[in-house]
């Protein structure tokens, strides 16, 4: 299990430096993407966590069609679009015993 979640945060951690790179196309202002997240899709927040250099990491779910996706907003207010995919599912697993 801890290699799993240590894979995952490497994951998302790789995810955000390459947003900073990411071109503009897939990037807008943060109120007009989750406006188009909300609406659109009927995806709502359903994480957060910040990242290097100020940049805040979110993803955003829908119970309804199960579409996900995952932004990073930057300093400067710009969010980019990372990944988005279908099949998501809430997860409430107990973590293990500290050993």
């Amino acid at each position: 299990m801890k290699k799993t979640l240590f894979k995952m945060t490497m994951g998302l951690g790789i995810m955000v430096l390459a947003a900073q790179q990411v071109q503009a196309r897939t990037c807008a202002p943060r109120e007009d993407v989750v406006k188009r997240l909300t609406e659109t899709y009927g995806e709502t927040r359903r994480g957060i966590g910040i990242a290097r250099q100020g940049a805040v990491m979110e993803v955003y779910a829908s119970d309804q069609t199960g579409s996900w996706t995952i932004t990073v907003t930057l300093p400067d207010g710009m969010t980019c679009l990372i990944a988005t995919g279908q099949a998501f599912e809430q997860m409430a697993e107990a973590l293990p015993p500290n050993v």
